[in-house]
């Protein structure tokens, strides 16, 4: 008769969160939850904030994670589980919402939404079973991009009609989900271009935070 060995239980799911890596990602989820708050209000320099961070934070996990040696695979594999998930939520449902805000939430602009949203759950779906195209490339536009072209388009907002920047928006969205889908190769950037992405965090949080204020006054 054989005895079977007893499975060790796995840590506390609140383990696994306070794990550095793990804690940027989830500070890149507040950010983006605090872009949808905002995008829902219509208070899109604050949107634009919380997402030009969501960005930063997604970059800098996975830098966190390489630079600590005493990981466990459990903590390296649920924490690619929550950035991906959070993913989801920065690269697709908050530029999703954006759009429908900007739209007015008028239903011509539910498809383009979905195309945002179900372009990211592919594309996302996609890297975590074949990865990097090789050790610096991806396959298709990488979801950040997007963000970060969002964040430079909503600066030519004030000086356009609200319904030809709708109009622009749901084009430039559209497009870029084809792009992040797209049979291409685009560069992984790593080094200068962290603290690149940071300062120009900085600058835009500086000009929509300027924004901001006139908006509240």
């Amino acid at each position: 008769m054989t005895t079977q060995k007893p499975v060790d239980a796995p840590r506390s799911m609140l383990w696994f969160a306070r794990d550095l890596p793990n804690l940027v990602s989830l500070a890149g989820l507040i950010s983006a939850a605090i872009a949808i708050y905002f995008a829902i209000l219509g208070v899109f320099p604050a949107a634009m904030i919380g997402l030009v961070w969501a960005v930063v934070f997604d970059w800098f996990d996975g830098r966190v994670a390489r630079k600590m040696k005493v990981r466990t695979d459990e903590q390296r594999h649920f924490g690619a589980q929550l950035d991906s998930l959070i993913d989801v939520v920065s690269f697709g449902i908050a530029p999703g919402i954006l759009l429908l805000s900007v739209g007015g939430f008028r239903p011509w602009f539910l498809p383009g939404a979905i195309i945002v949203l179900a372009a990211a759950v592919i594309r996302l779906s996609y890297f975590n079973v074949f990865g990097l195209a090789d050790d610096s490339t991806y396959r298709g536009l990488a979801l950040d991009n997007n963000v970060i072209i969002l964040v430079l388009l909503f600066a030519f907002r004030s000086v356009l009609d609200a319904p030809i920047f709708a109009v622009l928006l749901y084009i430039a969205l559209v497009v870029l989900a084809s792009l992040n889908l797209a049979p291409i190769r685009t560069p992984k950037l790593g080094g200068g271009w962290y603290w690149a992405l940071v300062a120009f965090a900085v600058v835009a949080s500086v000009f929509y935070g300027w924004q901001l204020t006139g908006h509240l006054g």
